[in-house]
């Protein structure tokens, strides 16, 4: 099978966007076809290896920074570059810590936010109260997603997106991973970078479902809309109901549903177009 890496990148309406990795393969069948390309990502902290993560290469930065704002660790942008060694697949943290790192590092996979953690307690971040504001009209909410884009999934399919917006639905910059929490973390880490945290007056969208972890990190950066394409698990409903967050899925052909926070979607529940 011949492999020819090729990178690709897009740019958002105002910041660089995420660059998506892209791997062209030969299939069995002898057809050229394009794959998302999942590598481990090593993340040290001040020099103790701290996680593993698999991720698509790329803004390799943001997404440390927002995975260790999203783990409680820091409360501002860190410094962070490559190290001398393997520096294509590890990045270096120098940032002051809020606590002590947890004894145990442990390792996330491209589909799992909160793997190797050893105890229950070690999953619940604590976030901020979200702020009553911003009021959006649930048109504005439900197209969001065809604001997204998403040039790594439409030349492979194999990729998940979060885009952060303005609370009028402009595009600020969008990020692409085979993890959907990568994903996450990369948006919440350019935020962190470019001193826009909290997100009080922003909105988030995701590509796909929405899962605990994604309304968790979306809470901790203090987002107080977050929408889905996909369906919302049980326990995402509860915690975006307990932070007080407007949680809206299914985000499609000029629908939406809102599951948690109806009182920042104007019209809502009278408007049930």
């Amino acid at each position: 099978m011949r492999v020819v890496e090729t990178p690709h990148g897009y740019a958002s309406s105002v910041l660089s966007a995420a660059t998506t990795g892209v791997r062209q393969i030969v299939r069995d069948d002898g057809v050229a076809d394009q794959v998302a390309i999942e590598e481990p990502l090593e993340i040290r902290v001040r020099g103790q290896a701290f996680a593993v993560t698999m991720r698509t290469p790329g803004h390799d930065e943001e997404l440390a920074a927002g995975f260790l704002y999203g783990e409680g660790l820091i409360d501002g942008p860190p410094s962070v570059g490559p190290t001398r060694e393997l520096a294509a697949n590890t990045v270096e943290v120098d940032a002051p810590l809020l606590r002590e790192l947890p004894p145990r590092r442990f390792y996330t996979t491209s589909s799992c936010g909160v793997c190797g953690k050893g105890a229950i307690e070690e999953v619940a971040v604590l976030a901020a109260p979200l702020p009553a504001g911003p009021s959006c009209a649930r048109s504005l909410l439900a197209s969001l997603p065809e604001r997204l884009r998403q040039p790594g999934f439409e030349r492979t399919g194999g990729t998940h997106a979060t885009g952060l917006f303005d609370e009028t639905g402009r595009l600020l910059f969008a990020y692409e991973d085979v993890g959907r929490h990568n994903a996450m973390d990369k948006a919440i880490g350019r935020a962190l970078l470019d001193g826009l945290l909290p997100l009080h007056r922003n909105l988030l969208c995701v590509s796909g479902r929405l899962s605990f972890e994604l309304v968790q990190k979306a809470a901790v950066a203090g987002a107080p809309v977050l929408v889905g394409v996909g369906a919302p698990s049980s326990l995402a409903v509860e915690l975006a109901r307990e932070r007080g967050m407007t949680l809206c899925g299914f985000a499609r052909h000029g629908r939406v549903n809102v599951y948690a926070g109806g009182e920042r979607v104007v019209g809502f529940p009278s408007d049930r177009g």
